[in-house]
């Protein structure tokens, strides 16, 4: 990978990172025309519709999935590439990397992953628990009826946490090593792992491999978004970056998911909290470690620290891309 190359793909990200923060995916861009994660959705339920086929085998189920995994990530990669191609035979090469950095923009989540949790914390403070439940069923799938206030307020920080790795994190590591087309390939893969890659009888071997590749391909981020979170603490005078550091190092490996338990862990230790823990998804009791040996009452200012924690952590992620970037085009 050439140095010439990263400094394209990173300075891609920087843009990417920096146009989302400001703008977001508006309303009525996503009315107009949809969202590219809608468009890549349709693609994976056409592929489970004609190949996932209850009277199949669950071994002839998994290999279908696999082929399934290989078109719905092919046939998006190689748009774009041929996209980019014919661009370049009419755009220069300033213009085609700022389209890079816009499209690849709508493929982040910082704006709109804060504006929901934020609304959790509005929900209460307007509406009481009710209030509190109506928003944090809008990200989690846990049933809001069996929440108690501290049970919604540890949901969105888990939400929070989760979702800064593979919503944030994990589409601008892979746009900084591929430009648009690795972010493209990131989230296509994390598409279907949301759609398909979930233990039902229905998808348990069909997106078994969505499900592991997902895996694989969120492990750097989930390692750098901890780091992100300590930092970020660091710099606040209400978290505790050695809370953060002692709580990933102690408990992430515990998480039942092998990458969502160092964002929650770090968020954890950095405010004092336990998160994760026992909790019910569709009436099924989940056992899990608990992330963090502090509170597990947690408070309304809990959240509101965390949604401050949560745009620092994503600071600092902005100015290590933009220092990266800086320093390969010198």
């Amino acid at each position: 990978m050439s140095v010439s190359f990263l400094s394209h793909t990173i300075s891609v990200a920087c843009l990417a990172c920096a146009i989302e923060a400001v703008f977001g995916y508006p309303a009525w861009l996503f009315r107009l025309i949809g969202h590219p994660v809608t468009w890549v959705g349709a693609l994976i339920a056409r592929l489970d519709h004609r190949l996932n086929h209850s009277n199949d085998t669950p071994g002839r189920r998994k290999l279908k999935g696999v082929i399934a995994l290989g078109l719905l990530t092919a046939l998006p990669v190689l748009i774009v590439l041929l996209s980019l191609k014919l661009l370049s035979l009419i755009a220069t090469p300033l213009e085609i990397h700022i389209l890079e950095g816009l499209v690849a923009s709508t493929l982040i989540a910082q704006r709109s992953l804060w504006e929901h949790v934020r609304a959790v914390l509005y929900g209460l403070k307007r509406e009481g628990l009710a209030g509190g439940r109506k928003a944090v069923s809008m990200i989690v799938g846990r049933d809001p009826e069996q929440l108690d206030e501290a049970s919604v307020i540890r949901a969105a920080i888990e939400s929070l946490a989760e979702n800064f790795s593979d919503g944030i994190v994990a589409p601008l590591f892979w746009a900084a090593l591929g430009g648009l087309p690795g972010v493209v390939f990131y989230k296509s893969i994390n598409t279907a792992d949301s759609m398909i890659g979930h233990l039902t009888p229905r998808h348990a071997a069909f997106g078994w491999a969505s499900a592991k590749l997902d895996d694989l391909i969120n492990l750097p981020a989930s390692r750098l978004s901890a780091v992100w979170i300590i930092l970020g603490a660091m710099t606040m005078r209400q978290a505790s970056p050695l809370g953060a550091f002692q709580a990933v190092r102690y408990d992430a490996r515990h998480h039942r998911s092998p990458n969502a338990g160092w964002p929650e862990a770090a968020m954890a230790g950095a405010l004092g909290l336990k998160l994760a823990g026992p909790r019910v998804y569709g009436g099924v009791m989940v056992e899990d470690h608990w992330m963090g040996n502090g509170r597990s009452e947690a408070i309304q200012d809990d959240l509101a620290r965390a949604l401050r924690l949560y745009r620092r952590a994503c600071g600092v992620q902005g100015l290590v891309l933009i220092g990266l970037a800086s320093w390969l085009w010198l």
